[in-house]
């Protein structure tokens, strides 16, 4: 007789949480609740900005790592998503995204560090021939001899500069060497550049939990109208570092392609300057002139490099004003020029360095706020000139 077979109860499979919160219900808010909420959230974001530079300020050596790390994070996040969207692990993604960071900058410091190298020995040559050779040219010029003294100093001018320009690598090795004999503050530097990648793998890997747990501290019933105005100030911060980084790189790839052409040594270095350099208005193409000018010294063969030179940046100028800019950018983080400098040098005043950095972003977030605050105030009764309901 066969005996009766016996089913096991399946096991049951525990199946791990998945990192994505269930949408959240609309609520719909009377147009007081919704000022409320804004003139709250308005006055949070204001805060936090507050407490960041007070941070900066009084706990630098702890803050700026911290600062740096959370932005890289938040720049490499969008890069980081879209592999995990592609069935990548998030941690795998985000050692991947790291990795190939560390590459582009080992290449990078692998190829500036032989290039300034090479033009740093030029310079001493070149201020000697200089000055042998722009008195008779400025001679020509004018048609007449200059006064003896003023060829002497002219002369003493070039050999003085020589022999600085000499004596500039002896002098910064002690200079360095003399940093790191300060033991405390050499480690507190040393540590600070290591951790900063550190915090930013973690921070990255965690960015979607972090998310999370700020958003579950909003009350359920402005959570909605609260994340609208945080994906509002994340559309333009992402509008700007996009557009900015894309901007910088098209006018990388102009500027060196003209500096090139001219037969210009440091035409990569010069290019990548001058199209980064242009976050801050006038700053990159100041630079790019002055670098491109004394590569063209370095390496002189004829007038046409100058003039080579000039149309790369007049092309490059008005493509970005006409082209470039418009097209890319746009006007989702509508900062005028006027207003970035007023930023970067009000910020630079109060908090150095570090403030120059954040005074765009930090614009373009007060922004956001400024316009929320007004369009609330537009419909209060103070301004519309209608009864209150309440």
């Amino acid at each position: 007789m066969k005996a009766p077979e016996t089913r096991e109860s399946p096991v049951p499979v525990e199946v791990p949480l998945r990192a994505v919160e269930p949408p959240e219900p609309e609520v719909e808010l009377s147009e007081a609740e919704a000022r409320r909420v804004d003139f709250a959230w308005s006055a949070g974001m204001v805060g936090a900005l507050a407490l960041v530079f007070a941070l900066l300020s009084v706990f630098g050596g702890v803050a700026v790592p911290v600062l740096l790390a959370l932005s890289a994070a938040y720049g490499l996040n969008p890069i980081v998503t879209t592999l995990e969207r592609r069935g990548l692990d998030r941690t795998v993604g985000t050692s991947v995204v790291f990795g190939g960071c560390a590459l582009l900058l080992a290449g990078a410091v692998l190829y500036l560090i032989p290039v300034f190298r090479d033009e740093a020995e030029k310079l001493p040559d070149f201020f000697l021939r200089a000055s042998k050779r722009v008195v008779p040219q400025v001679e020509q010029l004018l048609g007449r001899p200059l006064p003896e003294l003023l060829r002497q100093r002219m002369t003493e001018l070039g050999e003085r500069a020589s022999g600085l320009l000499q004596s500039a690598g002896p002098t910064a090795a002690r200079l360095l060497a003399s940093f790191a004999g300060n033991t405390a503050r050499f480690v507190a530097t040393l540590l600070g550049l290591l951790v900063v990648p550190v915090l930013a793998f973690f921070f990255l890997q965690d960015y979607p939990h972090l998310v999370a747990r700020v958003k579950g501290l909003v009350p359920r019933r402005a959570v909605g109208l609260v994340s609208r105005r945080f994906s509002e100030v994340d559309d333009v911060l992402s509008a700007f570092v996009r557009g900015q980084l894309t901007v910088g790189a098209i006018l990388s790839v102009l500027y060196t392609s003209g500096l090139g052409f001219a037969r210009i040594d440091m035409a990569i270095v010069i290019g990548v300057i001058a199209g980064f350099g242009n976050m801050v208005p006038y700053l990159g193409t100041t630079l790019g002139v002055v670098l491109a000018l004394l590569g063209v010294m370095l390496s002189w063969q004829g007038a046409w490099q100058l003039a080579v030179v000039a149309g790369t940046f007049l092309f490059a100028q008005l493509a970005e004003g006409f082209v470039i800019t418009p097209r890319v950018v746009g006007d989702k983080v509508g900062l005028s020029s006027v207003a970035v400098i007023i930023a970067i040098l009000a910020f630079g005043e109060l908090f150095g360095f570090t403030g120059i950095l954040l005074a765009v972003p930090t614009t373009a977030i007060l922004k956001v706020v400024l316009r929320v605050v007004v369009e609330r105030y537009q419909k209060t009764a103070l301004y519309t000139g209608e009864r209150a309901d309440s």
